[in-house]
């Protein structure tokens, strides 16, 4: 099951180490080396990782395994991704608020155009 993530809501430890092919005593390491790897707990404390959390430790495992980071260097490789990321997100995000104002704009101009139709 190496790499491929179910289509699930949550993850168990032994799960995520099975996806990644990687023990949990490493995953609860790089919980606590990585802070933006927080996986929720239930009542009883077990770890229920999400989607994006495996994504994450998929990341994590690249970084240190194939690219041969250390802790460190992986560190600061994913925080420079994620302002990449964050400022590719608020580009996307500036093309579609454009896009819905052209549209607001031409339903307006309708709007005008009918009721200057009805004057007349």
């Amino acid at each position: 099951m190496d790499g491929v993530i179910p289509d699930k809501v949550f993850f168990k430890i032994g799960e995520v180490a099975g996806i990644a092919g990687v023990e949990q005593h490493v995953l609860r390491y790089w919980e606590d080396e990585f802070d933006p790897l927080r996986p929720d707990k239930n009542r009883s404390g077990q770890r229920l990782y999400q989607k994006k959390d495996v994504e994450l430790v998929l990341e994590i495992k690249r970084l240190l395994y194939e690219e041969k980071f250390t802790i460190a260097g992986a560190k600061i490789k994913l925080k420079k991704y994620k302002k990449q990321r964050s400022s590719e997100e608020i580009l996307e995000d500036r093309e579609k608020f454009l896009q819905w104002k052209r549209e607001i704009k031409q339903d307006l101009v309708s709007i005008l155009n009918i009721l200057d139709h009805k004057k007349s």
